[in-house]
């Protein structure tokens, strides 16, 4: 039989790509992610009421999770785990606000008073204040400004707040229904999200991204609790040793804030600035309860949360710091306690995607001063 010869096909080859068309294909590569990045704030934005509790409910459920899991060792079923965990959330919820409720309507009761003393007590300041003044008409005369105009709000009516109570039921029920399904089916949702992957090792990067995820949220999370606590009992008792009334209110309320840094503790400083001036008779010692905090706080995030928390999950404060403000400006007070934890998980993420890239700073890179 003859034998058939197959020829091979000539290779064409392509001309190399100019400068110009490298540039055109990663400013097309650049726009995509761009748009992306717009499409995805845009939804997140539009998506607010729904994806706002559906979020907390996630975060909350990342740190409850290593509850449920050691329910789970003894033969707890997932469903049954997942709704004795909401539940002793739900106690410890009513229970700091049966402990801070009495205090607080007492304070809110009194704040025409306050308002009043902080009025007399900043009278001192009125020659600094009259020195702004001037220099504020004298720029509005050069640049020919002619000044704001301010409108006060008359404050919410019985027709707004009865329009406002069932969006407000809704989201409340729509958090805890998160928090206890992302509790109950954690594991059904991890197989399920890893059976989509194609290959083997994608599988791995995910599994490993899913761990990371909830190691790091949950630990920052639960380790930030206890911190807090700890620091609030502390400024509670340093308060009160201060003469300061209400003292565990505003440990509590010390509690609350450090979940938000930077901002937190500024808003914190205020209000005791506030709380001192109507206390206190001088200036100076109206700063006490401020001095107290700020001496607190200081020692909690330069020593004990690097100590309990370990230096490898110490963020970038400028990248924290762009997080806050881009969560709160999204979803306001809950997107500032979810930027963290949202600052994490993308962390997990980028970490197992793009192993070279470390946000974290790690104490041998310090030692050798890398």
């Amino acid at each position: 039989m003859p034998t058939r010869t197959i020829k091979k096909a000539p290779t064409v080859r392509l001309p190399p790509k100019s400068n110009f068309e490298i540039l055109l294909t990663r400013g097309a590569q650049v726009s995509i992610i761009f748009i992306g990045i717009v499409v995805t704030v845009f939804a997140l934005h539009a998506g607010e009421f729904i994806l706002t509790p559906i979020g907390l409910g996630v975060v909350i459920g990342l740190m409850l999770g290593p509850l449920a899991s050691r329910l789970e060792r003894f033969k707890v079923p997932p469903a049954l785990s997942a709704a004795i965990v909401v539940l002793l959330f739900i106690v410890s919820v009513c229970v700091f606000a049966l402990l801070v409720s009495s205090p607080l309507s007492f304070w809110l009761q009194r704040l025409p008073q306050i308002w009043s003393q902080l009025a007399t007590q900043l009278a001192d300041l009125k020659g600094p204040l009259e020195t702004f003044k001037s220099m504020r008409d004298q720029l509005r005369q050069v640049t020919g400004g002619e000044g704001v105009s301010v409108s006060v709000d008359e404050g919410m009516g019985v027709e707004t707040m009865a329009t406002l109570a069932p969006a407000v039921i809704a989201q409340i029920l729509l958090f805890f229904a998160s928090l206890y399904f992302f509790v109950a089916t954690r594991d059904q949702t991890r197989i399920a999200i890893l059976r989509l992957c194609f290959n083997r090792r994608l599988r791995w990067r995910v599994a490993h991204i899913f761990r990371d995820v909830e190691q790091l949220v949950s630990q920052y999370l639960l380790s930030i609790t206890v911190i807090n606590i700890a620091e609030g009992i502390t400024v509670g008792i340093g308060l009160y040793l201060l003469g300061v009334p209400s003292a565990p209110l505003w440990g509590a309320l010390a509690i609350l804030t450090n979940f938000v840094p930077f901002i937190g503790p500024l808003a914190m400083v205020a209000i005791l600035f506030a709380v001192g001036l109507t206390e206190f008779d001088t200036l100076a010692t109206s700063l006490l309860p401020v001095i107290l905090y700020l001496g607190v706080n200081t020692v909690e995030g330069q020593f004990v949360t690097p100590l309990v928390i370990g230096r490898t999950m110490t963020l970038n404060p400028f990248v924290v710091l762009l997080a806050l403000a881009f969560w709160i400006w999204l979803w306001g007070a809950v997107g500032g306690f979810i930027a963290i934890p949202a600052l994490l998980v993308g962390y997990a993420i980028i970490r197992n995607v793009l192993p070279g890239v470390n946000w974290g700073v790690d104490e041998r890179d310090r030692q050798y001063g890398r």
